[in-house]
């Protein structure tokens, strides 16, 4: 009989959380780069299905049961909605006003979503002092991160903040959705919910954006089709489950304190962007929220 060995946060496992933030900070460098000569819906399309294809050869090639469960088709789509096809949609269409950088920062709210969605909607995750406290210093982060006022003198600013909030939002709720899919091997549901949200966004992008009529794309876009397909998403999932089979569930959720200063590196380093005082600001607050929801660093501090 095989012994399972206890999750450990151990320097291997905090060398595949630090992969893990590149390839996803990646997908936000990645989409700013599409962005130059793709519309929203196609950068999607393409990400969902470069991303599909390569995690159904790896459950072909791992022979991982599919699903049989009446509803596992149905909950696999309600999945691939809420954790691929909108916020995907959400966060590159908000990309066309804001950086790359600030997104990342933004979506790393989805975490303080998820404690409030949990209350209410579950019996065993509710609201404790140091979640509660942890959410009302996540709100004040995106207050700082937005502002009062688009710094560019339109709306486009606070439009696209507001989508990536949205995606976060959309993010928390697949995160309690997701537990429908426990019973599915942990590529078979990656691959499930990124094929279904493959199919939903393939009429979308025809109807809305038609493809075949856009230029071609310039090199640099194709690099990063590819990457946004096959690194932030494909390899990203396999990351993802490498990390839980190792570390645990609560540990890798660290990598959403790691993804924004990824994002921003490599928005700073290619595309010339500045960090402004509000936004690095508004991610001290969002990180301190972070911790505060975990609560293992104040457990720490008690112990000492």
């Amino acid at each position: 009989m095989t012994t399972l060995r206890p999750p450990v946060l151990d320097m291997t496992a905090w060398s595949l959380l630090a992969a893990l933030s590149l390839v996803w900070g990646g997908s936000f460098f990645f989409a700013e780069v599409a962005l130059d000569a793709l519309p929203p819906f196609t950068i999607v399309l393409a990400r969902l299905a470069v991303g599909a294809a390569g995690l159904w050869l790896l459950v072909a090639l791992s022979r991982a049961a599919l699903p049989t469960r009446p509803g596992d088709w149905r909950d696999l789509a309600v999945m691939g909605l809420l954790n691929n096809a909108l916020p995907f949609s959400l966060i590159v269409w908000g990309q066309q006003w804001i950086t790359g950088g600030l997104a990342s920062v933004l979506n790393a709210t989805t975490p303080v979503f998820g404690v409030i969605a949990a209350h209410f909607l579950t019996r065993d995750e509710k609201l404790t002092v140091n979640r509660l406290a942890g959410v009302a210093v996540g709100v004040a982060g995106v207050a700082v991160l937005v502002g009062p006022a688009a710094p560019d003198g339109s709306g486009g600013y606070l439009a696209g903040s507001a989508a990536v909030l949205a995606a976060a939002v959309s993010y928390a709720a697949a995160g309690l959705w997701g537990r429908r899919l426990r019973h599915l091997p942990p590529a078979t549901a990656a691959a499930g919910q990124v094929g279904c949200s493959t199919l939903i966004v393939l009429p979308l992008a025809l109807a809305l954006e038609r493809p075949w009529r856009l230029p071609a794309p310039p090199p640099e876009v194709w690099g990063a089709l590819a990457g946004i397909g096959l690194l932030s998403t494909s390899l990203a999932y396999l990351l993802f489950f490498a990390i839980v089979r190792r570390a645990g569930g609560s540990n890798v959720m660290l990598v959403t304190l790691m993804i924004p200063p990824s994002a921003m590196l490599l928005g700073v380093l290619f595309l010339g962007e500045e960090v402004g005082p509000g936004q690095s600001i508004g991610m001290a607050l969002i990180a301190a929220a972070l911790l505060a929801i975990d609560g293992r660093p104040l457990r720490a501090v008690r112990w000492r």
